[in-house]
């Protein structure tokens, strides 16, 4: 569970009401939610990432279900074939049954017996398969993976494999599966086509705006808005701006931190009153609280109207009403967003199946796409780095559907899908780059990416300057880690010229183009540095020797280098006399017996001095 806001600075008026001090405790009214009318059904969603789209099923899925395990309690080894399935029960496996021929049904099974890592559990799968499963859970073993038998089970059968964590058992691994699909399923009754919570918020906010006679928001401790009730024309401009903004603006939080009433608000478990005054109407806030936890808050605004008599009592009602909807909020948001983010990991790193990390984003398999890393230049505050990509995160989703955004604690990572490109025009990358038009506008909307990135970067408030490199398109979503590992190239070598270059404004976004022959020296060098670090002879005492000491002589013999052997160049370059830098290309010959007239000699401290990057 995240933890609660910190509170303002203390200060302003704060009248809070209620059965504390200064206020007065009226009869006590239920507030229920607003029963809604049966909702007419419409045309089907699609559910992405099955090619062409296909009807979602009515019923909780499969990643539907998944998305509620916030501890990591299970492990997605092998997506299901075909479509996302709908699951009806949770069952254990058994030891006998009928053959009911091979394929998905609706079951999750859990087969207690040989882990994944064991070939014999391949018949656990084919048993599941018999019981009418869409899914099979495994008992995991920490650092094995899955048996090749058990993978090639599950992908004859078109079950989904899952992995149990060892350090949970079979009976919570059933309980977190059966109130999930208890709780997905009751979302689904209310309407499946309705965004997650958005019912049962949206009636309750419903609701408590009849009770109190205000307009009603409920937010979360982010203060961001999960639902609110319909706003009158007299509304004032705050809460126009909260609801069109989907979260309070940062004005107002500053305001509230200041007058001290944030403060109040996390602390009290009373309802709070603000007068009126000419910032805006009168305002009644409370808490919504699971025990000494936080979940969030709800506000009523008098908006062109004066609040119930009995508005006090009826938002410490809706407090306890809300509180189921929250956690439930809390517990989806943040398991998904866990989920999601150890796919697109997965997905972007190599790590794990690639179908699998595909279907658990929800991204079809034969998309073409290509890959955004954006790193910060070095040498800023970390809380300033964090506030800068997670606004360049915030742009690169905001006018791309289907943008997927990976933070790390220095790096941006996009995922980019290119719905204008056909899936045959997307060639391999030879020498003459990419062709065919389609393709070229997917490589012209990358590279597109990264320059908006790296110039909107330093213009933010407090921004920090970051490179940004564009990897070549990929005619799948599979092949996403190699568009990423080429884009962490092109980032690589805008800092190498940053560093070799010296120039005062340097470029700092690239695509493949751009960087030119600079991406296959970089493979080189990553090739050969094992071998470097274990070798000896001249040219590696002189380096290690050298590094010790400041790293003096290796800056003057890349300087060198870099000016093809020009002493004059190479000197002015490092800001000396030509005569010195003679001295200190005869003292390396003198000391170490390193000539640099000798080709192999040359070409080996062209490596190291690379290799070690101290020019």
């Amino acid at each position: 569970m995240t933890s609660s806001p910190a509170p303002g600075e203390p200060g302003g008026a704060v009248e809070p009401s209620g059965p504390g001090p200064g206020g007065t405790a009226g009869p006590t009214e239920p507030v229920e939610p607003a029963k809604s009318a049966e909702p007419t059904k419409s045309a089907e969603p699609v559910e992405p990432g099955g090619p062409g789209g296909a009807e979602r099923p009515a019923g909780p899925t499969l990643r539907r279900i998944l998305a509620f395990d916030d501890a990591g309690t299970l492990r997605l080894l092998l997506a299901p074939g075909g479509t996302d399935p709908v699951v009806h029960e949770v069952v254990f496996s058994d030891s006998g049954g009928e053959q009911t021929g091979l394929g998905p049904g609706g079951r999750v099974v859990l087969a207690v017996g040989p882990p994944a890592s064991s070939p014999d559990a391949a018949g656990a799968v084919y048993g599941a398969a018999r019981q009418g499963g869409c899914a099979v859970v495994l008992r995991d073993t920490e650092g094995v993976p899955p048996a090749p038998e058990v993978l090639a089970a599950a992908g004859e059968t078109g079950l989904a494999l899952l992995a149990r964590a060892p350090w949970t058992d079979w009976g919570e691994t059933a309980s977190l599966l059966r109130s999930a699909l208890t709780l997905s399923g009751a979302e689904e009754d209310a309407g499946c086509d309705a965004p997650p919570y958005g019912d049962g918020l949206d009636a309750l906010a419903s609701a408590i705006a009849a009770s109190t006679g205000g307009s009603i928001t409920i937010e979360d401790t982010a203060f961001r808005v999960l639902a609110h009730s319909a706003t009158l024309p007299e509304a004032d401009g705050v809460r126009r701006s909260t609801i069109l903004g989907g979260r309070v603006p940062e004005a107002r939080l500053a305001e509230l931190r200041r007058s001290g009433l944030l403060r109040a608000l996390w602390t009290s478990r009373d309802v709070i009153r603000r007068p009126a005054s000419d910032e805006g109407p009168e305002r009644l806030v409370v808490a919504v609280r699971s025990g000494p936890e936080v979940l969030g808050s709800i506000w009523a605004a008098a908006d062109g109207r004066s609040l119930s008599s009995r508005a006090e009592d009826a938002l410490r009602r809706a407090a306890e009403a809300a509180a189921p909807h929250l956690i439930r909020h809390r517990l989806r948001e943040s398991g998904a967003v866990r989920r999601r983010n150890d796919a697109l990991r997965g997905l972007l790193y190599g790590q794990g199946d690639a179908r699998t990390h595909a279907w658990s984003l929800g991204v079809a398999a034969d998309a073409p796409c290509a890959v955004v890393v954006a790193e910060h230049t070095g040498g800023d505050a970390p809380p300033a780095v964090r506030r800068t990509l997670d606004v360049l995160g915030l742009q690169a989703v905001s006018y791309r559907p289907g943008a997927l955004v990976l933070r790390e604690a220095e790096r941006l990572v996009v995922l980019l899908p290119l719905t204008g490109v056909r899936t045959g025009e997307v060639p391999e990358r030879g020498p003459g780059g990419l062709r065919g038009r389609e393709c070229e506008a997917g490589a012209r909307a990358a590279s597109g990416l990264a320059r908006e990135l790296a110039s909107l970067a330093p213009s933010l408030p407090g921004g920090v300057p970051v490179r940004a490199g564009a990897g070549p398109v990929v005619p799948s979503a599979l092949l996403a880690a190699a568009s990423c590992e080429e884009a962490g190239l092109v980032v690589r070598v805008l800092a190498e010229r940053e560093r070799r270059g010296g120039v005062r404004n340097p470029v700092r976004y690239a695509g493949p183009a751009e960087a030119g022959p600079a991406l296959d020296v970089l493979r080189m060098l990553d090739a050969v540095r094992p071998l470097w670090e274990a070798g000896s002879g001249p040219v590696h005492d002189l380096v290690r020797a050298d590094l010790a000491a400041g790293g003096e002589l290796v800056r003057t013999l890349g300087a060198c280098l870099d000016a093809s052997g020009d002493v004059r160049r190479a000197a002015e370059r490092l800001v000396l006399h030509p005569n010195t830098l003679r001295y200190r290309l005869r003292r390396a010959r003198e000391r170490y017996g390193v000539d640099l007239d000798d080709p192999d000699t040359r070409l080996l401290v062209t490596l190291a001095v690379r290799l070690t990057g101290d020019v």
